[in-house]
């Protein structure tokens, strides 16, 4: 693996390099020595992110974590991607030609933790037109984080969303 580190509004000592090399370093028994891993480290007021990407062919891996230590957010983002490989593992290997980043040995393991998404519940609901703000009323008044619902301007199916810093979001498609 081809581990390329940044840094926004931090300066990336060689203490976090080794840090991030280090976690990240056992994510190669995963892939091919030509797969490239994406590493931003940042800084935001008292939040320490890091934010790992890596692309392999068809899809893209990805993950955020935030603390207040950066080395505990380096060591919970390699514990999150390692948890997203193995669950995943199954889907990506029935797709051959995605399964081009990854050792074999990864692809013929068989995992058992949490390999079938489940859908244990289904609602029904109507969809009366509304605008995208009273839609993020009607959000808040259910106390949800997202919202499905008939845009009364396009009459297109819309969704809300809250983000994490109490601001909103709307997810329309693309005609």
């Amino acid at each position: 693996m081809k581990i390329t580190i940044s840094g926004k509004n931090i300066d990336v000592t060689e203490g976090l390099k080794a840090a991030v090399n280090e976690k990240l370093g056992k994510l190669e028994k995963y892939f091919t020595p030509d797969t490239n891993v994406i590493v931003t480290l940042s800084v935001e007021k008292e939040r320490q992110k890091i934010e790992v990407t890596i692309p392999v062919k068809g899809n893209i891996i990805r993950s955020e974590q935030v603390s207040n230590d950066m080395y505990v957010s380096i060591d919970l983002v390699e514990e999150v991607i390692e948890r997203q490989l193995r669950k995943y593992k199954n889907k990506i290997a029935d797709k051959q030609q995605e399964a081009g980043n990854f050792q074999k040995e990864y692809l013929e393991h068989d995992y058992l933790e949490d390999e079938d998404i489940q859908i244990i519940r289904t609602k029904k609901f109507g969809m009366k037109p509304m605008y995208p703000e009273d839609a993020c009323v009607q959000m808040e008044l259910l106390g949800h984080t997202f919202f499905v619902f008939r845009n009364a301007e396009t009459d297109e199916v819309n969704v809300v969303y809250k983000r994490k810093n109490n601001t909103y979001g709307l997810i329309e498609p693309e005609c």
